[in-house]
């Protein structure tokens, strides 16, 4: 399998389906990505009374007068959801989405997606850990974002003791909305790879830095998925649009990461027949000597 691009969603649809389509089009058809990836909450089972009525802690990137508010806002429900992944079949690009919660992936399990993905922030959800093992049989994607290396390990081990830890991919992850480069640590794909590559499916690369250089760096580090956050526009209400791509910047990602891959590969033959050409009128070769000279 070739290097896959996931254009993350989130939530930067603003709760509108009309903008969440032109999204998974643009992804698919501009940019020419492999997957669109959503997400999908139950609220009330996430976040506490006092969690769902406290304002939102940045009003200016508001959907409701409350958090919870605003968080319903930004939600889609199952039925949607379906209707979402069948946008996505129509333009020939797979959908995902991650899931927060045991409601949120019994949900999404039940739609069959050929993948779904685990937050930082849940990724020790035991319980919701155990029904996508249990309950669903596509690839399971889980971030490492604000884990410890014990807590990666008990990861994997809960895969592992449940036989799934080969449909399991891992996400070298820094959480931070955006990310500075210093803060990125590209060689933790190394260090996932040398703890973990023999016991997972594969490892992946989640970034929420700026422009795309790092992920052509993860591609060479051996990354088999790079995800980023998509918008169209970074300048909407929202907090993750300022720390995503918009469509120009992942179109350019999807094309970098193509030809580099290309490029990640020893020569067929020592001279290669573009080369040749060069060589018979350009190469510097000693006369042989006479055998008088001699």
């Amino acid at each position: 399998m070739g290097i896959r691009v996931i254009a993350e969603v989130g939530c930067n649809h603003k709760g509108d389906m009309q903008i969440a389509k032109d999204m998974i089009r643009t992804a698919a058809v501009y940019a020419r990505a492999d997957v669109v990836k959503f997400q999908k909450r139950k609220n009330r089972e996430l976040l506490t009374d006092e969690q769902y009525r406290t304002p939102h802690p940045n009003p200016a990137n508001a959907y409701g007068d409350t958090y919870g508010a605003h968080r319903e806002f930004l939600e889609f429900d199952v039925a949607q959801h379906a209707e979402l992944m069948a946008e996505c079949a129509l333009n020939g690009i797979g959908y995902s989405t991650s899931v927060w919660d045991v409601t949120s992936a019994v949900e999404m399990a039940s739609l069959k997606p050929a993948l779904l993905k685990i937050p930082s922030a849940c990724n020790l959800h035991f319980e919701m850990l155990d029904v996508l093992a249990r309950d669903y049989a596509g690839e399971i994607h889980c971030s490492l974002g604000m884990t410890t290396q014990d807590e990666e390990a008990q990861i994997v081990d809960f895969f592992e003791a449940r036989g799934r830890a080969k449909d399991v991919v891992l996400y070298a992850c820094t959480s931070g909305y955006p990310v500075a480069f210093d803060d990125i640590c590209l060689l933790e794909i190394t260090r996932l790879k040398d703890r973990f590559g023999d016991r997972v499916k594969s490892i992946a690369f989640s970034g929420h830095h700026l422009g795309i250089a790092a992920d052509v760096a993860a591609l060479a580090l051996g990354a088999q998925w790079v995800e980023r956050h998509f918008t169209l526009d970074r300048t909407w209400k929202g907090t993750d649009h300022a720390a995503s791509l918009e469509p120009d910047g992942l179109r350019r990602l999807v094309r970098d990461l193509r030809a580099v891959e290309g490029s990640l590969k020893y020569k067929a033959s020592e001279i290669l027949p573009v080369e040749q050409v060069q060589r018979d009128k350009l190469k510097w070769r000693a006369k042989p000597k006479s055998v008088a000279a001699a």
